[in-house]
C-alpha cells in the first residue's frame, strides 16, 4: 500500500476575535492517496473553505490551527517554517480560487504570470517557462496558446481565467491540487469542459485533488471519495458509491432531498427542505450539532457529549457522526410531503412577436469616433406565456436572456416587434413612461440577493417603499399591516420587520427580493436565475417558495437559468436561447426528450446529475460562444455545433435555419433533417441492474 499524499487528523481550527475564540473546524480527519480525488461538501459556513486554508497554512493573522495534525507526503505541515512552506507552495502544493480574477494580475500580461512559476519554484531560464507555459495552455484546451499568453486577464472569458488558473496551478506538476468551487460561476457547458479537463489532467499528471464544491453531482463526476461537512465537523465519509447509496448521516439525506434528482415533479414528488439554519460557532447545540434541524433527533441520546465519527457496519472506510445510524430506517419515504393538484394556466398574460433588440456601437464611441457596428442581443424572439404558467429561459451566459429581461421590465424598448402585457403594448415603453400600474404589473427577482437591498434601510420600510410607489394601502399602518402579511407569505418571522440587510442571511435576503417583488401585485414575474447564488437547502426552500406563491397568486413566472436540473423540475414550458435567437421552444417534456436541438442536446448533458444510476451521453462543447458583434455567418451555433457534419453541403454556414415546428406546437431552429431528428436517443437515462445485467431506462420527464 502506497503513503497517503495528505493526511488530516482531528483538526480544529478556530478564529480570534475581540469577542473571544471562535471554533470554526473540529476534529476533522481525512486521507488523499496518491492520484485519488477527495470531494468536501456541505453549505456554506460549515469549514470547508477553512479547511483547504488550513491545509496551506494561510488563515490570516487572526486564524490558527488549535489542535490535531496535518501531514503532507509524511511532513507536517502544521510545524513546518515560513521558508518550507513557501517552498511547497505553488509547486508541490497549489489550490485554484473560486473567482479567477482574484488570482490573477490585471496588469500583466497571461505569459508573464505562468513563467513566474517554474522561473520562482525551480530556477528554470525564462524560455523554458515560456515554452512550459504555452505547452500547459495547449494542455487545458485553450484555442490559439500564443495569443492567450499574450493577452491580459479581462479580454478573456470567465472560463479561459480559470482554465489558465488550473494551468498555472499545475504547471509544477504538485502531488495535491485544491480546487475551491472552481466552476461555481461558470456556465453549465464551461463547467461541463473544466470538470472533464480536471479530471483528464489528474490522470495525466497522477495529481491527487480535494474538490470543494455544494455541487453533488459535480462531486460524483469527479470525486472517488467524499466528506460531508457540517458546522464545522465531517459528519460523514466514504467512497462517492457508498454515500450517495447508502447515506448513513440525516444531514446527508437532507442534502439530497433538497436537490431536484431524475423524476423529481413539484407537484408530486415536491423538494424537501432542510428546516433552520445553520448554527452560529457560539450557538452550536450540545451533542450532535445537526440535532436541532433533525427530523431523527431523540433527546438523552443525541444531545449527550461530543460526538465522534463511527464506523458504517459491513462498509471499510465509510463513516458516520450520528449516534442513531443503526436505527433510523433509511429507505423510508420522507413524511410531510404535499401533493398538489397541477395548476391549469390560464389566458396569454403575456405575447412577444419577433422580438428585435440591437444596439450601436462605435469603436471609440467615448470620443464619437470609429466605425458603427451592430450587436444583435435579440434576434426574431416569439413567446406566450399564459396566467400561473412558469416559462423558463435558458442559454449560456451571452445568449440574449438578460436583455430579454430587461425589455420586459422597461430598462430598455425593443428596437422592432411587439410586446404585449395582456393588450397593452410595452416592448417600446420605457419604464419612466409606464403608468404605474403597469410598473407593478412586471417584477423581477434577481441574481444577487446582496446587491438589491439598500443596507441603510430596515426591511420593513423596504417592502412599506414598494407599497408606497405603486399606490397600495391608503394609510401607514394599513402598508405595515400588508408589508407583515408579505413576511408571513415569504416564511420569516415578522420581528425581521425592524432588522437591516446585513443581519440576514443569503436565503433571507431572497426572500425579502421575493416579498418586494410580489408586494406590487404582479401579473408577471420576471426571476432572473433567483437561487443561482444559495446553498442547495436554502435553493430548495426558495424554489417551493415561489411554487407556493405563484399557486396561490396564478402569477404568471418568467424563469431565467442555465440550471436545466431545477428548469426541469418547476417549469411547464422552456425556451431555449443561443446568441440571440431562440432554438428550441416546446413544452418541458417536449424539451427534455428526443428529438433535440443540439445546442439543447449539448445542455442536458452537461447537467451534473447526482444519482449513481444516472447514465449520459459524452458532449463537451468546444470553444466559446461567438460575439453579438461579429456572429457567424448562416446558423448561430454552426461554430460549436457537434452534428454539424450531419447536415448535407455548406447549408449551415450559409443559412440561418428557419423555425420548425413539429408535434404538438415543439419548435426547432436546426437544418437536421427529419430522419436525424427521429433517430435521437435520450441523453439521460437511469440503469436499473435486473440479475447481473443493467437495463437502460429513459428518465421521465
Amino acid at each position: 500500500m502506497s503513503e497517503p499524499i495528505l493526511e488530516i487528523e482531528n483538526l480544529s481550527i478556530s478564529f480570534f476575535t475581540r469577542a473571544g475564540e471562535i471554533p470554526a473546524v473540529m476534529d476533522f480527519s481525512c486521507t488523499v492517496m496518491p492520484g485519488e480525488a477527495m470531494g468536501l461538501v456541505g453549505e456554506s459556513g460549515c469549514g470547508k473553505s477553512t479547511v483547504a486554508l488550513g491545509i496551506m497554512r494561510d488563515l490570516g493573522n487572526n486564524g490558527r490551527i488549535v489542535g490535531g495534525s496535518i501531514r503532507f507526503k509524511g511532513r507536517d505541515l502544521v510545524n513546518m517554517s515560513d521558508a518550507e512552506l513557501r517552498h511547497i507552495r505553488g509547486s508541490e502544493l497549489a489550490m485554484v480560487y473560486q473567482e479567477p480574477m482574484a488570482s490573477l494580475n490585471p496588469a500583466m500580461r497571461v505569459n508573464r504570470q505562468l513563467m513566474e512559476v517554474p522561473m520562482i519554484h525551480e530556477g528554470v531560464s525564462k524560455g523554458e517557462a515560456e515554452a512550459r507555459a504555452l505547452e500547459l495552455l495547449a494542455a487545458v484546451k485553450l484555442p490559439d496558446p500564443e495569443r492567450i499568453a499574450g493577452a491580459y486577464p479581462h479580454q478573456l472569458s470567465g472560463g479561459q481565467q480559470q482554465r489558465i488558473i488550473i494551468a498555472m496551478a499545475l504547471l509544477s506538476k504538485p502531488a495535491l491540487l485544491l480546487l475551491d468551487e472552481p466552476t461555481t460561476a461558470l456556465d453549465v457547458t464551461v463547467e461541463a469542459g473544466i470538470v472533464q479537463l480536471v479530471r483528464e489532467l489528474g490522470e495525466k499528471f497522477g495529481t491527487s485533488m480535494m474538490f470543494i464544491s455544494h455541487n453533488l453531482g459535480l462531486i460524483l463526476e469527479t470525486c472517488n471519495r467524499i466528506t460531508v461537512m457540517y458546522s464545522g465537523e465531517a459528519v460523514e465519509a466514504g467512497t462517492v458509491k457508498e454515500v450517495f447509496d447508502r447515506m448513513r448521516h440525516p444531514y446527508t439525506q437532507g442534502l439530497f432531498r433538497s436537490i431536484p434528482l431524475p423524476g423529481a415533479d413539484k407537484n408530486v414528488h415536491p423538494l424537501m427542505t432542510i428546516r433552520g439554519q445553520l448554527p452560529l460557532p457560539h450557538e452550536r447545540p450540545r451533542g450532535c450539532n445537526f440535532g436541532p434541524r433533525c427530523d431523527h433527533f431523540q433527546a438523552a441520546i443525541c444531545d449527550i457529549g461530543d460526538l465522534h465519527m463511527q464506523p458504517v457496519a459491513g462498509e471499510t472506510g465509510h463513516e458516520t457522526r450520528c449516534a442513531r445510524s443503526t436505527e433510523i430506517d433509511w429507505a423510508a419515504p420522507p413524511t410531510g410531503l404535499t401533493v398538489h393538484e397541477p395548476v391549469k394556466p390560464g389566458e396569454v398574460v403575456l405575447s412577444v412577436d419577433d422580438l428585435k433588440k440591437y444596439y450601436q456601437v462605435a469603436g471609440n464611441s467615448m470620443f464619437g469616433g470609429g466605425e458603427k457596428r451592430t450587436v444583435k442581443a435579440n434576434e426574431s424572439i416569439t413567446l406566450e406565456a399564459r396566467e400561473a404558467e412558469t416559462l423558463a429561459i435558458v442559454g449560456e451566459s451571452g445568449c440574449g436572456k438578460s436583455t430579454l429581461a430587461k425589455i420586459l421590465l422597461g430598462l430598455e424598448t425593443a428596437t422592432g416587434g411587439d410586446v404585449n402585457l395582456g393588450t397593452t403594448e410595452i416592448g417600446s415603453v420605457e419604464i419612466q413612461d409606464r403608468d404605474t400600474r403597469t410598473v407593478s404589473s412586471v417584477q423581477m427577482v434577481f441574481q444577487n440577493p446582496f446587491d438589491t437591498l439598500n443596507p441603510s434601510h430596515t426591511v420593513g420600510a423596504q417592502i412599506i417603499r414598494v407599497l408606497e410607489q405603486f399606490h397600495i394601502g391608503d394609510s401607514l399602518e394599513a402598508r405595515r399591516k400588508i408589508m407583515l402579511e408579505l413576511l408571513d407569505l415569504v416564511k420569516l418571522p415578522r420581528e425581521f420587520e425592524t432588522r437591516k440587510p446585513r443581519q440576514l442571511s443569503g436565503g433571507q435576503k431572497q426572500r425579502i427580493g421575493i416579498a418586494r417583488a410580489f408586494a406590487g401585485r404582479p401579473r408577471v414575474v420576471v426571476a432572473d436565475e433567483p437561487v443561482s447564488a444559495l446553498d442547495v437547502s436554502v435553493q430548495a426552500a426558495v424554489t417551493e417558495l415561489l411554487m407556493e406563491i405563484q399557486r396561490s397568486s396564478r402569477t404568471t413566472m418568467l424563469f431565467i437559468s442555465h440550471d436545466l436540473s431545477v428548469v426541469r423540475y418547476l417549469s411547464d414550458r422552456v425556451l431555449v436561447m443561443y446568441l440571440g435567437h431562440v432554438v428550441e421552444y416546446g413544452t418541458t417534456d417536449q424539451v427534455f426528450a428526443p428529438p433535440y436541438h443540439p445546442y439543447t442536446e449539448a445542455l442536458l448533458a452537461a447537467i451534473p446529475i447526482a444519482d449513481t444510476k444516472a447514465r449520459k451521453k459524452h458532449i463537451v462543447l468546444e470553444g466559446d460562444i461567438p460575439s453579438a458583434m461579429n456572429p457567424p455567418s448562416g446558423c448561430p451555433f454552426q461554430t460549436r455545433c457537434p452534428r454539424k457534419h450531419e447536415v448535407p453541403g455548406d447549408r449551415c454556414e450559409r443559412e440561418v435555419p428557419a423555425m420548425r415546428k413539429l408535434a404538438n406546437g415543439h419548435q426547432i431552429k436546426c437544418h437536421l433533417s427529419d430522419a436525424v431528428l427521429d433517430s435521437m436517443e435520450s441523453v439521460i437515462s437511469l440503469s436499473e441492474p435486473t440479475g447481473e445485467a443493467a437495463a437502460e431506462q429513459p428518465i421521465p420527464s
